[in-house]
């Protein structure tokens, strides 16, 4: 944690959910930078890091982790780790070294092997690394989908493992899980899906390209066909290959696609995993395509300073995040050793300057929470110094500068060091598949030799140069008007404004009809044969997939809901009203006691412009109506008039909870930091509510709160305040109205309870609560004359029945 200067302790941290499946409590980065620094020549430090491991590592811990990542980095590490151990004891140093490395590896093998059986053989994505899969009592066994690169991710380090020990269980295994994701692959297409159900092998997700969920699958093909010499892994990969480039490479784009309609593309944004492809591409020999997509990379990092996690088409942020991804710097490595051009070099000369320039803190280098801003994350995952630091290093080492041929090992996907040697040790020969025959068609031997194929030294240079105009002219976007289908689609679906008659016209141009819902949703539906032409029918389709991903997108970022809670007399707190959140402003969640205070209705209603009843809603909570404006700037309009809240009413009459999905209120596009107060957002049914107790009460007090909560305290304090303001209000004497009530009781104050006030009321839905249950008066009342008590408890009745009514009328 590079911000706050200290290791990230699973459980000591707030959870970050799948992203701490890496984490096992097994000194993740000591043990995947093993390789790193024997690799720079760090032989001293190196040395005394495999001592620590050996010395402090544990594996037989009570939790659960990724098989995945925990194979790949941990796994992976303790097997690199070993290989450079030995490699130095082989040339008179670590003379102490005794394999201990490698007895911690296969402990660890022997951990994840659990996670294998299943009928199909793909692997469980997690495993309890003390009782293996064991149902729910060990949190693990209950998953039914992984991902195509979890299980097709695994051969190069368990079969290293069975290399080494001479035990074939592992590599067994690897082999199993591999054979079953190519005999499920699309037979039509060749290609395989991003999820897979790993009881029945059916795709889950049918979704096919070269990045996040299955881009180290294909790695691996190849890699193991390096690594273990067998002729199976090279026929698959060729056959996926010719595949990928048939379908997903659309130079210099590589767009993902269905894999039983290949020619269908599945959205329209690439991320970040795939930049490892051109590295891929160069062991393939196929340099062509290589530095076409790597130049279409670089020209987004040099936009962004970083590689977004995910960029559209016309190479606009789509994910704005970056964790210090090595998968560019790796690309860049492969290609500078392919071609020898110095371009490449400058490449790595920018990589780095922007790592120092914008990334790098006291602690280490922390990841880009937003390239857009350069805001940080208080995140440097191990990886980065895994990989990251090694492909540098390598791009600028001289000959001198290594000490051991770097050429006898195959670098994994998290780029640690395996011994081609262990092609020759036992098991290298796999039993053949039953019935499986070699085609050599599949095959192409052949290495690229850059002389042969780049003659001319310009060739690249002439490759690079559209692609650098293309990228570079995309943004900002050319605002004169086009037909549908010239290149782009016309309008994007984060652009869409379903009140723009542009839009709408666009929309109509392209097939695609809007359909207003009751509860004031729209409906887009696609009818390419009311588009223009066949052209513009494809544009739609285009923008039909970005809508579809945004609103996947969005439902994924969704917040939870919020509370609305009406606190003040006749309803002591028992209506609550199921609010949406905004994605801006002060987070509720993060406040032990939310905000309270009273409402008043902001003029103009819609805020949209700067509010003429200021001083009524300064220190109040703001009632506005939806429309005309955007949230973040109804929010700045109250902000400035000095409300401490605002409350945003639905327009579409009718509109509900319990019948419509939570509205989340986004920003403005803009940065929103300035927005301090919390905003929430009622329906329509749920606003009526808010607006005629304030018609019915001369003054209605609200709590906003990311949950209801408990009546029992509030209603001592409640009651008090009914019982001071009868006494005020009937001509009492001054005495009767003390002023340590005043503090709490005046409508003007709004001073959030404090939650030693307050505990919190467990709802068991959603949906709008409305209480109907009967509360009496809790103990620590003051100590009124019988009389005054049964007058108040006549009152409550009457405000009880009153209530009941208005629960019938359905307010």
């Amino acid at each position: 944690m590079p911000l706050t200067c200290r290791g990230r302790v699973r459980g000591l941290e707030p959870s970050r959910g799948d992203i701490d499946d890496a984490l096992g409590k097994f000194s993740l980065t000591l043990i995947d930078t093993l390789d790193t620094l024997a690799l720079l020549n760090k032989t001293v430090e190196f040395e005394e890091a495999v001592r620590r491991v050996v010395a402090d590592v544990r594996l037989d811990n009570d939790i659960v982790v990724s098989v995945f990542e925990t194979n790949i980095r941990v796994l992976g590490g303790l097997l690199g780790g070993h290989s450079m151990a030995v490699m130095l004891k082989e040339s008179g140093r670590m003379v102490w070294y005794q394999d201990e490395l490698l007895h911690m590896a296969k402990d660890l093998g022997l951990r994840l092997l659990p996670a294998f059986n299943t009928s199909s053989g793909l692997p469980y994505p997690r495993v309890n690394l003390r009782y293996g899969v064991r149902g729910p009592e060990t949190r693990t066994g209950t998953e039914t989908d992984t991902c195509t690169a979890c299980a097709g991710t695994i051969i190069l380090e368990f079969a290293a493992l069975s290399r080494f020990t001479g035990d074939p269980t592992f590599e067994a295994h690897a082999r199993r899980a591999l054979d079953f994701l190519w005999e499920k692959r699309q037979r039509h297409s060749n290609l395989v899906g991003t999820t897979i159900n790993i009881h029945s092998g059916e795709w889950v997700r049918r979704d096919s390209g070269v990045g996040a969920g299955i881009d180290s699958y294909y790695e691996y093909l190849m890699k193991a066909y390096i690594l273990l010499g067998d002729d199976r892994f090279l026929q698959r990969f060729n056959t996926h290959y010719a595949s990928i480039m048939k379908y997903i490479s659309q130079p210099p784009l590589l767009l993902d696609v269905h894999i039983h309609k290949p020619l269908l593309p599945a959205r329209t944004w690439m991320d970040s995993l795939l930049a490892f492809f051109p590295g891929l591409q160069v062991l393939k020999g196929d340099i062509q395509p290589a530095i076409e997509t790597h130049e279409m990379l670089y020209q987004v990092t040099k936009k962004h300073n970083f590689l977004p996690e995910a960029f559209t088409t016309d190479f606009r942020v789509h994910w704005a995040q970056h964790p210090l991804r090595p998968e560019f710097a790796e690309s860049t490595y492969f290609l500078y050793k392919a071609t020898r051009d110095p371009y490449y070099l400058e490449v790595g000369r920018t990589i780095l300057e922007n790592l120092n320039r914008f990334a790098r803190v006291p602690c280490g280098f922390a990841a880009m929470k937003d390239v857009r801003t350069g805001s940080h994350e208080d995140r440097m995952d191990s990886f980065f110094l895994a990989e990251m630091f090694k492909y540098l290093f390598l791009l600028f080492a001289e000959e001198e500068d290594l000490h051991f041929n770097v050429e006898d090992y195959v670098f994994t996907t998290e780029a640690h060091l395996l011994p081609l040697s262990l092609s020759t040790a036992s098991n290298s020969q796999a039993p053949p598949l039953a019935g499986e025959e070699l085609d050599d068609s599949n095959f192409e031997w052949t290495c690229p030799n850059t002389r042969l194929l780049f003659p001319d030294p310009a060739f690249p240079r002439n490759l690079r140069e559209p692609i650098k105009s293309a990228v570079d002219n995309s943004c900002p976007r050319p605002t004169t008007h086009r037909e549908p289908g010239m290149g782009r689609p016309p309008l994007r679906a984060q652009d869409f404004m379903a009140n723009n008659p542009e839009h709408l016209e666009l929309l109509r141009r392209m097939g695609v009809s809007l359909i207003h819902l009751k509860d004031g949703r729209v409906q887009l539906v696609q009818h390419a044969t009311q588009a223009v032409s066949a052209v513009a029918a494809e544009d739609g389709m285009r923008f039909m997939q970005e809508m579809m991903e945004l609103s996947s997108q969005q439902q994924k970022e969704q917040l939870p809901p919020r509370a609305v809670q009406i606190v003040s007399h006749p309803f002591f707190g028992r209506v609550v009203l199921t609010a949406g959140p905004a994605q801006f402003g002060m987070d509720l969640s993060k406040s032990s006691s939310g905000v309270r205070g009273f409402v008043t209705v902001a003029e103009p209603y819609k805020g949209c412009s700067e509010l003429s009843n200021g001083e009524i809603v300064a220190g109040r909570i703001a009632l506005l109506q939806r429309g005309q404006c955007m949230f973040a700037e109804k929010a700045r309009h109250i902000q400035k008039a000095g409300a401490i809240g605002g409350i945003v009413i639905d327009d579409n009459e009718g509109s509900s909870s319990d019948t419509a999905p939570l509205f989340q209120m986004a920003g403005d596009g803009r940065n929103t930091d300035d927005v301090t107060l919390p905003l929430l957002f009622l329906f329509h049914k749920e606003g009526n509510i808010l607006l005629e107790a304030l018609k019915e009460n001369r003054e209605v007090e609200v709590l906003l709160s990311d949950k209801a909560r408990d009546r029992g305290e509030r209603l001592s304090k409640t009651v008090r305040r009914h019982e001071y303001e009868k006494k005020c209000t009937d001509g009492a004497e001054e005495g009767d109205c003390p002023t340590e009530e005043k503090d709490h009781t005046s409508p003007a104050s709004s001073k959030p309870v404090d939650q030693s006030q307050v505990t919190t009321q467990e709802q068991t839905t959603d949906d709008s609560v409305v209480g109907q249950e009967s509360v009496q008066p809790a103990e620590g009342l003051s100590n009124s004359s019988s009389q005054s008590e049964d007058s108040l408890m006549a009152d409550w009745q009457e405000d009880l029945e009153a209530f009941k009514q208005m629960e019938k009328d359905e307010l």
